[in-house]
């Protein structure tokens, strides 16, 4: 998921490219987008890099590739979560004509708390109770639990306050996963994962939040996002 200064360049790049056949300059990029200095082009650039969306060319100039584009740009779905929603407590939903009910095999897992999605809350270690999710979300190896989800941090990547996530343990973590952070063996939360070089970047999903870097050693995997459930 990009942010929207992100999406906007990519979408500046995009048609720069389409209708020149050349990418355009940091400064061209720099009053397109509104941004006082070419270091914000730059941070741009390293984002969508990472995120597979463009690749630089070494020793050349004005050197850009788009990888993909996103599917609000036309391109097709590209890796990373999506989340998975399993929608209830809908009363006035119909139900298709000539439609069976379905069966759908469910699992209990703990529900561990509360994980913050935007400033980090204090660390999740207890059982509240459990909830049911699909077998299927849950079948991939290792151990599962679910938690509630505070505040409107990951937003753009679908995750709403008041969300349960399900999580599957694991301490490690691939670059663009959304992972269950530890930080300082103090604070948890949910944000998107990034290495760069000896640090960790913990990224939201809405740019009305900072991403944080911390040292390597700051920050312990807790999991990563593997299904979200949604009531109404």
């Amino acid at each position: 998921m990009l942010t929207r200064k992100q999406l906007e360049l990519l979408e500046f790049i995009h048609k720069n490219m389409q209708t020149d056949g050349v990418p355009p300059s940091f400064d061209e990029m720099k009053v397109a987008l509104s941004l006082r200095s070419k270091s914000g082009i730059h941070r741009l650039i390293t984002a969508l890099e990472e995120r597979g969306f463009i690749r630089r060319m070494a020793h050349r100039a004005r050197a850009i590739e788009i990888v993909r584009l996103p599917e609000s740009l036309g391109g097709e779905p590209g890796p990373g979560f999506r989340p998975r929603v399993i929608e209830g407590d809908r009363p006035n939903a119909p139900r298709p004509a000539n439609s069976d009910p379905i069966t759908i095999h469910a699992t209990e897992v703990p529900l561990m708390g509360r994980i913050a999605a935007g400033v980090p809350i204090e660390a999740i270690s207890h059982v509240t109770s459990q909830v049911a999710v699909p077998g299927q979300m849950v079948s991939g190896a290792g151990e599962h639990y679910a938690l509630e989800v505070k505040g409107d941090s990951m937003i753009d990547a679908g995750i709403n306050d008041g969300d349960v996530v399900v999580i599957r343990e694991t301490q490690v973590a691939q670059n663009g996963d959304i992972v269950v952070a530890l930080i300082e063996d103090q604070e948890a939360t949910l944000k998107r994962f990034l290495r760069k070089g000896s640090s960790i970047a913990l990224e939201a999903a809405n740019p009305a939040y900072e991403t944080r870097v911390y040292p390597e050693g700051k920050v312990r995997i807790q999991g990563r996002l593997v299904g979200l459930i949604r009531t109404y």
